[in-house]
C-alpha cells in the first residue's frame, strides 16, 4: 500500500510562492526585518544587473538581488531553522512580544516569491567563518533536495564583498541573495530601488530617523561591481510629515509639512483595549498640513504635492515598523485626502485583533472596520460609545474591542477635512474677494432691503457683532465644526458684512439643504447625504473638479442631468397636490422664487 504525504513538498512549495506579497519591496522588507531584528546597525540592499543583448538592443537586466547587515549573524542550527518553512526563533509568545518577527516565514517565503534561488551566508566570528546554506526549487521540484541543507564553511563570493562598498563586513552578519529571479515586477537594478526606495523610507522611518539602523540602496554591473551605478541612503517617508530630513522634495525636505493635529500637546491619543484577558495600548496619531504647504495656486500639483498624494491613508505601525498605508479611511476621489495624515501603532500582542497577516502586509480586521460607520452606530445607542460596544459584545462581533479606536479616527479624520475646507475656503476667499456667491448675495439683498422688503433675520443685524458671532458660531459647531474652526469662521462672515454663510453637513429628513437665520446671517447648508450634493460641480472647493478633460466633461454632463432631475422632481411635486389651492400655492412659490432668483443672479459680477 501507498503512503501519501499530505502536503508534498513540491507541490506546497509551488504553492507558497504564491503568497500575496505585493511586490519586491514588500519582500525585501521581510528580510530586513530579520536584519533589524539581529541589532544590525547597517542593512544594504544590493542589486547585480547582468548586460545582454535584447531584441538586438544592448540591455541591462536585473540578475540577482542580495541583503548584508551587520547583525548578530546565526549559528548552524539558527542558520537552518530560519530556511525552513514555517519556523524561526521568535514564534514563541515570549518573543513574538518584543519585535518584529513572529511568523518565521519571512526569509523562505519572501525569497521564493520572488526567485528560485536563494542562498544565504552568516558568520558570528568574522566573514571568513561564513556559514552557509540555501534552499533551490528546481532540486525540491526534483526530488534531490528534500531538507535544509545542512550548512558548511563557504567564502562569500566576490561580487558581494566588492559590491557591497564596505571595507569591513564585521565581526558578524548576514547576507541573503535571490539569484534565478523570475517573479519581480522590476527587471532592472534601477526600477528596484527607484520602486522601493521611498517604502523601505515609509517602513523604516522611525528606525531610520532616530539612526538605529542606516539602510543603503545600491546596484552595480556584475561583472564590475566595484563601481555603483546607483548609491542612495534611504531617508524617511514620514506619511505624517512631521520629521525633518526626509524624502519629501524641497521646501519640506528639511522641515515638517505638516503639524500635530489638534495641537503638539495633543496629537497622540492613547486608547486602551482589553484582548484575550489583557490591557494594550493603541497610540493614535495626528497631523494636518500647515498653511505654507498649501498656499498658492495648485498646491497638489507641485512636487511636495504630489509626494503628499503618493502617501494617503491610514498608516498602521506594528512593533515600530508600518505595515501599510491603508487607503480604506480615505475618499479617494478627493485630492484633498493628502493634507491629512493618521497613524495607529500597536505591539505584537494584538496581531490576532488587528488581523497582522502572516507576510506582514496588512491589518486585515483592522481595515474591514474602517468601513463601519461608527457615527450612526453610536447615535442608534443614544449617543453612548460603551452602549454600542455591548450592542457589539451581545452579537459576539470580533471587532467589538476596536469600536472606541476607530470612532476616534473616523471623528478626528472628519474634523481634519473640515478644517481642510475652511484653509481652501480662506484662500479661495482671498483670490476672489469680490467675487463670492455669498458677496454676490449680500448685495442682492442689500438692494432689496433698500427698496423695502424685509427678511426675518434682518432684525438681528442690529445685536453687537460679538453676539451675533458667538450665535453663529454655535450653530456651526452644532454642525459639526470644532470650536475652533467655528469661531474663525462666524467671524470672518461677521467681519465682513455678509448676509450668507454656505456650509455642508450630514442632515436628516430628505431636504438638499436647511436654511437657519443666525445673528442675521442666513446659514445655507448642503446635505452631504443628499444625492443631488455629489452632482455639485465642485462643491465647495473647485480644486475638487477633477483635471482630465474628459472625467470633467462628464462631470458637466451628469451635473446638467441632475439639474433636470430636480426640475422634473419639482414639476412632480406640483402635480401631485391634491386640491387647486395647494397647487396654487405651489406654483406661486415656484414664481416667487424665480422673480428673486432672477434678481440674484443679474447681481453677479
Amino acid at each position: 500500500m501507498t503512503d501519501y504525504d499530505i502536503v508534498p513538498t513540491s507541490l506546497a512549495v509551488k504553492a507558497m510562492r504564491d503568497n500575496g506579497y505585493k511586490n519586491a519591496a514588500y519582500a525585501l522588507a521581510e528580510l530586513m526585518d530579520n536584519s533589524i531584528q539581529a541589532g544590525a546597525g547597517q542593512v544594504s540592499v544590493l542589486c547585480a544587473d547582468q548586460e545582454g543583448m535584447v531584441d538586438q538592443r544592448m540591455r541591462r537586466r536585473l540578475s540577482s538581488v542580495a541583503v548584508l547587515d551587520d547583525g548578530s549573524g546565526m549559528d548552524e542550527a539558527t542558520l537552518q531553522i530560519a530556511l525552513q518553512f514555517g519556523n524561526g526563533t521568535r514564534l514563541s509568545d515570549e518573543n513574538a512580544a518584543k519585535g518584529m518577527g513572529r511568523f518565521g516565514m519571512g526569509l523562505p517565503s519572501a525569497s521564493i516569491s520572488q526567485c528560485r534561488r536563494v542562498d544565504v551566508w552568516s558568520w558570528q566570528a568574522g566573514p571568513e567563518s561564513a556559514l552557509h546554506s540555501y534552499i533551490d526549487l528546481a532540486e525540491i521540484e526534483s526530488g534531490d533536495l528534500k531538507t535544509v541543507p545542512r550548512p558548511e564553511l563557504k567564502a562569500i563570493p566576490r561580487i558581494w564583498t566588492a559590491g557591497s562598498g564596505r571595507r569591513d563586513l564585521g565581526e558578524s552578519g548576514t547576507l541573503v541573495v535571490w539569484s534565478k529571479i523570475d517573479r519581480s515586477l522590476w527587471r532592472t537594478s534601477k526600477a528596484l530601488i527607484d520602486n522601493s526606495e521611498e517604502l523601505i523610507g515609509r517602513m523604516y522611518r522611525y528606525w531610520i530617523d532616530r539612526g538605529d539602523v542606516q539602510i543603503h540602496l545600491r546596484s552595480f554591473l556584475d561583472d564590475n561591481p566595484q563601481a555603483p551605478v546607483i548609491e542612495k541612503r534611504a531617508r524617511p517617508n514620514d506619511p505624517l510629515y512631521l520629521m525633518s530630513d526626509t524624502t519629501c522634495p524641497s521646501p519640506f525636505d528639511n522641515k515638517p509639512m505638516f503639524e500635530p493635529f489638534p495641537s503638539a500637546d495633543a496629537y497622540e491619543i492613547e486608547t486602551k483595549i482589553r484582548f484575550q484577558g489583557q490591557d494594550h495600548v493603541v497610540k493614535t496619531r495626528l497631523a494636518l498640513a500647515t498653511e505654507e504647504a498649501r498656499a498658492g495656486d495648485n498646491a497638489g500639483s507641485r512636487a511636495h504635492g504630489r509626494h503628499a498624494a503618493r502617501n494617503v491613508g491610514v498608516s498602521v505601525v506594528r512593533a515600530g515598523r508600518e505595515l501599510e498605508l491603508d487607503p480604506a479611511w480615505t475618499t479617494t476621489y478627493d485630492p484633498r485626502e493628502r493634507w491629512w495624515g493618521v497613524e495607529v501603532s500597536f505591539e505584537p500582542g494584538l496581531d490576532e485583533l488587528f488581523g497582522v497577516a502572516n507576510n506582514k502586509q496588512s491589518a486585515r480586521n483592522f481595515a474591514e472596520a474602517a468601513r463601519i460607520d461608527t457615527a450612526a452606530m453610536v447615535k442608534e445607542h443614544g449617543g453612548s460609545i460603551s452602549r454600542a460596544r455591548q450592542a457589539l459584545a451581545d452579537d459576539e462581533d470580533p471587532l467589538e474591542p476596536l469600536l472606541e479606536l476607530v470612532h476616534r479616527i473616523q471623528t478626528n479624520i472628519r474634523e481634519m477635512r473640515k478644517l481642510i475646507g475652511v484653509q481652501a475656503e480662506g484662500r479661495r476667499r482671498k483670490r476672489h474677494q469680490n467675487q463670492t456667491a455669498e458677496a454676490q448675495a449680500t448685495e442682492a439683498v442689500r438692494k432689496r432691503q433698500e427698496a423695502g422688503h424685509r427678511g426675518q433675520s434682518d432684525a438681528d443685524e442690529s445685536k453687537p457683532a460679538d453676539e451675533r458671532a458667538t450665535e453663529l458660531a454655535e450653530q456651526l459647531e452644532a454642525s459639526g465644526h470644532s470650536h475652533e474652526a467655528a469661531k474663525a469662521l462666524a467671524a470672518e462672515t461677521i467681519d465682513k458684512g455678509l448676509k450668507y454663510r454656505m456650509d455642508v453637513s450630514s442632515l436628516e429628513g430628505g431636504a438638499f439643504f436647511s436654511v437657519q437665520p443666525r445673528g442675521g446671517v442666513l446659514l445655507v447648508t448642503l446635505n452631504t447625504d443628499h444625492p443631488a450634493y455629489s452632482l455639485l460641480l465642485g462643491a465647495q472647493d473647485p480644486a475638487a473638479l477633477p483635471e482630465d478633460p474628459e472625467a470633467l466633461k462628464a462631470k458637466l454632463l451628469a451635473s446638467q442631468a441632475g439639474l433636470e432631475m430636480m426640475l422634473f422632481a419639482w414639476a412632480r411635486y406640483e402635480d401631485e397636490q391634491t386640491s387647486p389651492d395647494q397647487r396654487r400655492a405651489a406654483q406661486n412659490v415656484r414664481h416667487d422664487w424665480g422673480r428673486m432668483a432672477e434678481g440674484f443672479l443679474d447681481n453677479r459680477a
